[in-house]
């Protein structure tokens, strides 16, 4: 992170058609989340977006929770508003671990991708686009020809489509590989992504070519979370956004005022995701 001075998270309330996702939203997840949201009373934690052009904006983090909102019919979100050039914001990468299936019956369907080159062992003098290490076996380095955006999301995320519907998809950020398996004992593959760049973030969504899902890892300072704003709010088709965006302003200010803001500074764990 670049020596920034943490200010006051930018909180909006922005038209649902507005925001634009840069990858797929992660079916595992979204059918329980729009269950849940159907009887929540809150928002928790708003998804964290960045501006497009236009008054259109890029879901940096939150992807489900917008496809969740459109599957409502909400009219308004309320969202972090992050820019990539503000110092605030890091772009890193998940791997995915694919649990609870076969490492033989996973590298089959592999093979039936359209487009996708595979080279099996090292790749010191190449990029792929992405490796896929078999547990306890063999290596797999993932290719497309011509390396272009548009067809390298299309074949990721026809990859991760594969054990999306067949397996378990587990993110994760360790890098070693003996912690990996220990915390998923029931993995029998890992992912790793060649890392994107937040124009190649800015361009999927500007297209209709979208990142597959769970690869992109945006980490914001200055996170807001914890907001707990009324979503009956925001499923309120009679409130003009200008008039919802207002009363939004007054209510940080009491939440300030009432001293129940608080920054903390130090990376955190959070169990109850």
């Amino acid at each position: 992170m670049t020596n920034q001075t943490i200010s006051m998270p930018d909180l909006r309330i922005v038209l649902t058609e507005s925001v634009h996702p840069h990858e797929s939203h992660d079916m595992q997840r979204s059918a329980p989340l729009i269950g849940r949201m159907r009887d929540e009373a809150y928002m928790i934690n708003p998804p964290v977006v960045a501006p497009l052009n236009d008054g259109q904006y890029v879901v940096l983090d939150g992807a489900n929770r917008i496809f969740s909102f459109k599957a409502l019919g909400y009219p308004h979100i309320l969202v972090q508003v992050a820019r990539y050039d503000s110092g605030l914001v890091e772009l890193a990468t998940w791997q995915h671990v694919v649990c609870q299936w076969n490492g033989e019956a996973f590298l089959h369907q592999l093979r039936q991708v359209p487009d996708l080159i595979i080279e099996n062992g090292s790749s010191a003098n190449r990029n792929p686009i992405a490796t896929i290490q078999i547990r306890h076996g063999s290596t797999h380095n993932l290719f497309v020809a011509p390396d272009q955006l548009a067809l390298r999301n299309q074949v990721l995320r026809h990859v991760v489509h594969l054990y999306e519907h067949s397996a378990l998809l587990q993110r994760t950020n360790l890098e070693d590989e003996d912690s990996i398996w220990k915390y998923h004992p029931d993995g029998i593959a890992l992912v790793r992504f060649r890392p994107y760049t937040s124009d190649e973030v800015l361009a999927s969504a500007s297209s209709a070519s979208p990142l597959p899902t769970g690869v992109s890892r945006h980490i914001v300072h200055g996170r807001a979370v914890r907001v707990n704003y009324p979503l009956e709010i925001l499923r309120d088709e009679n409130i003009p956004i200008e008039k919802k965006n207002e009363d939004l302003q007054n209510w940080l200010n009491e939440k300030v005022a009432r001293r129940q803001v608080r920054y903390y500074a130090e990376a955190t764990y959070q169990f109850d995701e």
